[in-house]
Order: structure tokens, then sequence, then C-alpha cells
């Protein structure tokens, strides 16, 4: 890959980095608000218990795209970025920049989908 290429996604990388990180703060955020609320009766309680299950869930998937991303990050670095962790092939330009932290092609990525 070109250095113009890895610049690229490096950058696409950490912009979404930081939007990712951003994201958090608003969740962590949205939950201290609604464990601070004083609630009145029990569809209160149902109704923010379903908010906190739904914002931990955000948060919590948005903390596994930030690691993947600093994995990306790492590969980089250590000049592995864009190859197949199960196939150790090429990722296609394409598949990363829908997504830059992609770990395996297209091929592969489907075989892992499967065997989940």
């Amino acid at each position: 890959m070109r250095n113009s290429e890895l610049e690229f996604f490096v950058d696409m990388l950490e912009m979404r980095k930081a939007q990712i990180m951003k994201n958090i703060r608003g969740v962590e955020k949205e939950l201290a608000e609604l464990n601070g609320l004083e609630l009145n009766d029990e569809a209160d309680h149902a109704s923010v218990s379903n908010d906190n299950l739904r914002e931990m869930a955000i948060g919590h998937q948005q903390e596994l795209e930030l690691l993947e991303i600093e994995v990306a990050l790492g590969k980089i670095k250590d000049k592995q970025y864009g190859i197949c962790e199960m196939c150790e092939e090429d990722i296609s330009i394409q598949r990363l920049k829908v997504k830059p932290h992609a770990k395996y092609c297209i091929d592969c990525r489907e075989i892992v989908e499967k065997q989940q």
C-alpha cells in the first residue's frame, strides 16, 4: 500500500476515533443524567431502566469499535495494515474505505460470520 493511501486511512481512522470518543462521553453524560433523575413511579423506573440499557449497549458497541480502530492504527505503524488476519492476503482498498478497521477480506469475513 502506498504512503498516500496509508495517510488517507490514518486520517479516516483518527477522525472516527475522535467521533467515537465524543459519542462515549455523550453516553456517559446521558447515563449520569438518567441515574440522577428523581423517579416517582414504576413506569418512570421502567423507562429509565430501558434507556440505561440502550445507552450502555450503544456505549459498549462504540468501545469495541474504538478498540478495533486502535488495532488498525497499530497495524499501520507495524506495516501490517490491510492484510487479512485469516488468509493473509491484501484486503481490498474498497473494503477498507467502507470499514477502515476491517480485520478480514470479504471472503474470510463471510466465513467468520458463518462460524459465529
